[in-house]
C-alpha cells in the first residue's frame, strides 16, 4: 500500500521546498535557464543525401550515425542515441522514464506510434494526490513515491527493436556503456541546471551524484552504476529491466522513499508492456500531419491548433508580428480547452479523437476568434453538437517542463521521431542503479473530478497519465515525407511545435530558422513569450489586444529533419547543445 506523507513529513518538506524555490514549482531556477545566444550550424554542415540525425548532444548523434553506417535501421540508431542521452541528459530522460516513438516506414502510408508511457501501479486510487480532503502541493508530490510511474522506455525500445532491428541489442547499448564508464567533461548546460536548482541539495540521491560531480574543480560526468545496469541489459536483454535484480532493486528504492513510499510492486514491473498504436493524422492545407494519439495530448492538440489556423492566411503575416502571435494564441487557447476536457488514456476513457479533428468542427472553432481582440473567456466545445459549452469552466493543468527529443532518417528513408521524459527535470529526485526515477504520475489530475464528471485524466491503477509529447511527421500531397520533428518542454512542447510547423509550412523558412524563431504560446495560462528575444517588443501591442502577457525563459529542444530538393536538411535547437549531422 502507498505510504502517505505524515503531517510532520509534509510540513518539513513544504518548508524546505519553499526555502529552496524549486524550479518546477516557481520557475526561478535553471531547469529552464535563460535563453543563451542562439547560434546555428552552417547549412553545409547539416545537409545529407542518405542518413541524418538531429539530437541534443553530438556524442549521441555520433553513436546513432555509427549504427546507421553499419546498416542499422532507424530504430537501431534510436536505441543507441537514447541510451547516450540517458547518460548525458539524465535529468530529462533515461531508463527510469517513458516516451513515444513515431515511425514512418518507407512504402507504408500510415505512421505508427510505440507507446512507452509510464503506468500507475495497480493499487493506485483516484485520490492519490489528495490529503485530508485537499490537493497535495505539487512540490510535496514530486519527490514522493506516489509520483513514480512504472517505467516504459525500455519496453518501448524493445518492442520496436523486435519488429525492425537489424543489429544486436547489445551492440546498441555499447556506446552509452563506454561513455558512462569513462566519463566526459560535464556539459555546461547540465552544470547550469545543477547550480541553479537549489532543491537538489535536499535529496541524498541528487546531492551525491549531481551536486558532488558538478562541485569538482573540473566537473566531470561519470556514472559507473548506470554502466553496470546497461551491461546487465546488454547481456540479458531488455526483459532484465522488468524482472530479476534490476527490478527488485528498483522496487526497494521506491518503497523506501523518504517523503512517502510507493505502492509499486514487482508484479507491476513484470506486467508492464508497451503498446503499438496508429498515429493520429489530419490535413493542414496541402499537407498531412501525423502525431502521437492518446494518452498523449500532443498529437491531437497540435493538429487542432493547426486545423483552426488553416482558416487564416498566416502566410501573409510577418513572423513575430502581433497579428500572427494573436491568432496562434487564440487557436491554442481553444485547443487546450478541448485537450483538458477530453483527453486521457483511451483504455480508460472514450476520447472523441475523430470528432475533435473534424474539419467542420475546427472551422466553427476558428469562427470564434476575433482577429482584433482576445476572447475574454475560453470554453471547450462539444464536437458534433455545439461549438462551445459556455457553462463549462476549466482549471488549467499544472505546468510540465522536462523531456528530450531527437529525429532520425536512415538509408532506406525511414523516418523516426522519439520524445522521452522523466517529467520534471531530475524527475522524482530519486535514482536507482544510476538512472533517475520519473515523477510522471504528477501528470495525472490531482482532482479526480472535472465539474460533475470524472476527470478523463484522473488516477487509476494501470492507467497511463496524459502526456504532451508530440513527435510529428509531415507528409506532402503525394504522401512523401516533408518534415519530421519534435521537442522537449512539457506541455509547452505543443506551442514549440506549432511555431516551427508554421515557420516551415506557411513562412517557407529553413527548418533551422523556424526552430530558432522566438518561442511563444498560450496554454490557457496567459500568453507566454520568450525572454531575451525580439518578441518582448510586442508586449504592449499584445496587451492592447487583450492578452495577459508573461515574459519567461523557454528552453525548447526542437530537433527536426526536412526534405528539400531531394536532400535531407537537419536542424538542432540552438538553445541546447545539439547538432544535426548526416552523410
Amino acid at each position: 500500500m502507498l505510504k502517505p506523507l505524515s503531517r510532520t513529513a509534509l510540513n518539513r518538506l513544504t518548508r524546505w521546498l519553499s526555502i529552496s524555490c524549486l524550479a518546477f514549482l516557481t520557475g526561478c531556477s535553471g531547469s529552464d535557464p535563460a535563453t543563451p545566444t542562439l547560434t546555428s550550424q552552417p547549412m553545409e554542415a547539416r545537409q545529407a543525401d542518405q542518413i541524418m540525425i538531429a539530437a541534443a548532444h553530438p556524442l549521441a548523434v555520433e553513436a546513432g550515425l555509427e549504427v546507421l553506417r553499419e546498416g542499422g535501421h532507424a530504430v537501431d540508431a534510436a536505441i543507441a542515441v537514447q541510451m547516450v542521452l540517458g547518460f548525458i541528459e539524465s535529468p530529462e530522460t533515461g531508463l527510469g522514464g517513458g516516451g513515444f516513438l513515431l515511425l514512418h516506414q518507407v512504402d507504408y502510408h500510415h505512421p505508427v506510434i510505440y507507446d512507452g508511457r509510464e503506468t500507475a501501479p495497480a493499487a493506485a486510487q483516484a485520490d492519490r494526490f489528495q490529503w485530508m480532503g485537499m490537493q497535495l502541493p505539487l512540490a510535496a508530490a514530486i519527490p514522493s513515491g506516489a509520483s513514480i510511474g512504472v517505467p516504459g522506455l525500455v519496453s518501448m525500445l524493445a518492442m520496436a527493436h523486435k519488429e525492425h532491428g537489424r543489429l544486436p541489442w547489445a551492440r546498441l547499448l555499447a556506446p552509452a556503456i563506454k561513455l558512462a564508464d569513462e566519463g566526459l567533461p560535464m556539459p555546461l548546460r547540465l552544470q547550469k541546471q545543477i547550480a541553479s536548482d537549489a532543491s537538489l541539495r535536499l535529496f541524498s540521491d541528487t546531492r551525491s551524484y549531481y551536486r558532488q560531480q558538478a562541485g569538482a574543480e573540473r566537473p566531470r560526468l561519470q556514472n559507473p552504476a548506470l554502466a553496470a545496469t546497461l551491461r546487465q541489459l546488454a547481456e540479458q536483454g531488455p526483459q532484465a529491466f522488468y524482472q530479476g535484480p534490476i527490478a527488485e532493486k528498483l522496487i526497494a528504492r521506491v518503497t523506501k522513499a523518504r517523503w512517502g513510499g510507493s505502492d509499486m510492486t514487482i508484479t507491476d514491473l513484470n506486467s508492464y508492456t508497451a503498446l503499438k498504436r496508429d498515429a493520429v493524422c489530419a490535413p493542414y492545407r496541402e499537407w498531412t500531419l501525423c502525431g502521437a494519439p492518446p494518452p498523449s495530448s500532443g498529437g491531437i492538440t497540435v493538429l487542432q491548433i493547426m486545423g483552426i489556423l488553416e482558416h487564416f492566411d498566416l502566410g501573409s503575416l510577418k513572423p513575430g508580428s502581433p497579428e500572427a502571435l494573436h491568432l496562434v494564441s487564440e487557436a491554442s487557447r481553444l485547443a487546450f480547452a478541448d485537450r483538458n476536457t477530453y483527453i486521457g488514456d483511451p483504455d480508460f476513457v472514450e476520447v472523441p479523437t475523430h470528432a475533435l479533428l473534424d474539419r467542420d468542427y475546427l472551422q466553427q472553432r476558428a469562427l470564434l476568434i476575433n482577429p482584433q481582440q482576445a476572447l475574454a473567456n475560453i470554453h471547450p466545445g462539444e464536437p458534433g453538437k455545439r461549438v462551445e459549452m459556455r457553462e463549462f469552466e476549466l482549471a488549467p493543468d499544472a505546468q510540465e517542463r522536462g523531456t528530450s527529443h531527437f529525429s532520425i532518417v536512415d538509408a532506406q528513408g525511414n523516418l523516426l521521431a522519439l520524445t522521452s521524459s522523466n517529467e520534471a527535470p531530475f524527475g522524482s529526485r530519486m535514482l536507482s542503479q544510476g538512472f533517475v526515477l520519473n515523477n510522471q504520475l504528477t501528470d495525472f489530475s490531482f482532482d479526480p473530478q472535472l465539474g460533475q464528471k470524472p476527470h478523463p485524466n484522473a488516477v487509476a491503477g494501470g492507467k497511463r497519465p496524459r502526456s504532451s509529447m508530440a513527435p510529428i511527421v509531415v507528409l506532402d500531397a503525394n504522401g512523401e515525407p516533408r518534415l519530421v520533428i519534435g521537442s522537449r518542454g512539457g506541455s509547452r512542447i505543443i506551442g514549440y511545435l506549432v511555431k516551427a510547423l508554421i515557420g516551415v509550412l506557411d513562412w517557407e523558412l529553413d527548418v533551422q530558422d523556424a526552430i530558432a524563431l522566438p518561442n511563444h504560446l498560450d496554454r490557457g495560462l496567459g500568453l507566454e513569450i520568450e525572454a531575451g528575444t525580439v518578441l518582448e517588443q510586442q508586449q504592449s501591442a499584445l496587451t492592447r489586444l487583450g492578452h495577459k502577457v508573461q515574459v519567461v525563459p523557454m528552453t525548447s529542444g526542437l530537433h527536426g529533419i526536412e526534405r528539400v530538393d531531394g536532400r535531407w536538411r537537419g536542424a538542432a535547437d540552438p538553445r541546447l547543445d545539439g547538432v544535426a549531422l548526416g552523410e
